[in-house]
Formats: C-alpha cells, structure tokens, sequence
C-alpha cells in the first residue's frame, strides 16, 4: 500500500476545517466529493452564505454534497457511489451514523482539536484556554459511534501561551490539524499507523457554549478569570455589568498589585489598564467594549468617560 492513492471523501464545514482540505487537495491523495452543512442565512440582510469548506471545494471543481439529513440510507449510498477508501472529517457538525462510519474500507477519520482523551465534545479549543491548559492540540483519530471516543492514531501538540486566546488558538490548531493529516496519511500509507485506546478514565468534556456563559464570576481567582476571558474570546466574550451597563473585556493580564477590595470592585483605571479586584489577586483588563461601542483599549476609553475605583462590576443589571 506504499504508493497507494487514497480516495478521499472530506467531511467539513467552519474556517477550523479549510487547511485540512486545502492539505488534502496539494497532496497525493484524491478527494473524490466533499460533504458540509448547508448554506445559512449570515449578516443584516440574512443572505444565504456558503460554508467556508464548500468555498474552497468550489474552487477546486470537487463535488460538493449538502445534505440536510445524512441518516438514511438514499444518503449512505450516494457516498458509496464514489467508493471511498478513506472518509476524513473536520468540524463538520454533525455526529455520524454506523452507516457511513462503517462505509468506506478504511473507515472514517477524524481531526479533533484537542489532545485526546482531554476535551471530548464540540468546543475544546475554548476549552482548553477555560481550564488553563498549558499545552494544547490535535489528534488524528478513528472515529466510532461515541462521542471522541475512537482510537487515537497521531497526537500533535503546541504550547499555549499566556495571551493566547481561542480565536489566536483556533487558527494555530486549524494549521496544525492539516499538517497532521498529510503525516497520518503518509504513515497510513506505509502500515505505520497503529491505533492507540485512549485511556477513558482521563476523559474531560468540551461541551458547546452559549451566550449566557460569558458571564464573569469575580469571585474566582485572577487565574481563573485570566484564562475565562481569553477563553470566551472572540465568542461568546466575557461580560460583566456596571451601572445597568454591558462591559465586554479582552486583554487580560494577572495584576502584582494587592486588594483587600470586594471581588469585582475597581482598584484603579488608567493608561495602564482596568484592575478589577478577584476573589484572590487583582486582574488587569487592557481592552474592553462598552454597551453598543466598539472594542477599544482601556486608555482610549478614559479619554472620553470615567471609572472610578470602589465602583463595582456585577453579574447581572
């Protein structure tokens, strides 16, 4: 099998997914279809808006398939028309039945972003930044009827730093998981690619976020909020209200300055930034976003309003 080309479906849809297919399309292998959601509305006007994934296909001539149900049979034989040796997926965004799983010859492999068994789920790149992991990354993975459960056939790793974000993460990831794949198949190619059980009693979860979550709890430590915010950032964000009004904070740093102020009172605000006292240490913030303004540094926002230490941020209005 040393010189085999793989047929290749693709199964993607986000941003996360494009390198991967984008790797697949400059390598030796030949994607013969590729499988994303369908177009949704985006933006003011709610104008229908292509996957990123389907995009990128367009531009290559590959076949690209929508389905809105991929459990029925009509579905299954449609992929086994293009007789696929291998079904690769990406953040495709749906969780895939045993009748395409146990579809092609090879099975179905999976590029999750996180290093397996840690942060199962559809979220572990925020994750990952949420629980104050200091390393991060991708695993090459057989999937099964679970939920990231499958072996894991290559890990690869990079070190998360300190103003990492999931946005900065997310980008570094979605190279990494390409360069990934290309090596996984390569290995594949030469019978060198022996499945690894995870071990499942060191399994975390990474379920999905939702808007509500970013709420800020200031009676954590600074630790922990530093990694909350960077987490929730760019989406959903995390927020706090002062005087009825949404703050949404970015830039986060883990303040030298001691308190003995109540968690989320101002220490003080200047050019320097917003230090907001924690349940243990003081955070400093070096940009935020009021209610209906933009995003701005703290030292642009002193320029035209005010915060005054004692003022107090809180998790509701």
């Amino acid at each position: 099998m040393a010189d085999k080309q793989f047929r290749i479906i693709f199964m993607g849809t986000p941003d996360f997914s494009v390198p991967a297919l984008q790797a697949l399309i400059d390598g030796p292998d030949h994607v013969v279809a590729v499988v994303t959601q369908p177009d949704r509305p985006k933006g003011r006007g709610k104008k229908l808006s292509p996957p990123p994934v389907k995009v990128l296909a367009e531009t290559a001539a590959i076949p690209v398939l929508q389905p809105t149900k991929i459990k029925t049979e009509e579905f299954a034989d449609t992929l086994r028309s293009y007789q696929p040796d291998l079904i690769i997926v990406a953040a495709y965004g749906r969780i895939l039945p045993s009748s395409i799983l146990d579809l092609p010859a090879l099975g179905c492999i999976n590029i999750h972003g996180s290093l397996l068994p840690r942060h199962r789920g559809a979220a572990p790149i925020q994750w990952a930044i949420l629980c104050g992991d200091k390393e991060a990354g991708v695993t090459i993975m057989q999937m099964d009827v679970g939920m990231d459960t499958g072996d894991m056939l290559l890990p690869a790793a990079i070190p998360v730093t300190e103003d990492e974000t999931a946005g900065s993460l997310f980008t570094k990831l979605s190279d990494l998981g390409g360069k990934a794949l290309l090596q996984a198949l390569n290995l594949l190619r030469k019978d060198q690619l022996p499945p690894i059980q995870q071990d499942h009693s060191l399994a975390t979860e990474a379920p999905p976020l939702k808007k509500e979550h970013g709420c800020i709890d200031w009676n954590k430590s600074a630790e922990e909020i530093h990694c909350f915010i960077r987490g929730m950032d760019p989406w959903p964000t995390a927020y706090s209200f002062l005087e009825s009004k949404r703050f949404r904070f970015f830039s986060p740093l883990v303040s030298e300055i001691g308190s003995d102020m109540m968690p989320g009172s101002i220490v003080q605000a200047d050019r320097s930034g917003l230090y907001i006292a924690t349940g243990k240490g003081v955070l400093c913030v070096g940009e935020l976003q009021p209610e209906g303004k933009k995003r701005m540094s703290v030292e642009a926002y002193l320029c035209g309003q005010s915060l005054a230490g004692g003022q107090k941020f809180t998790a509701a209005q």
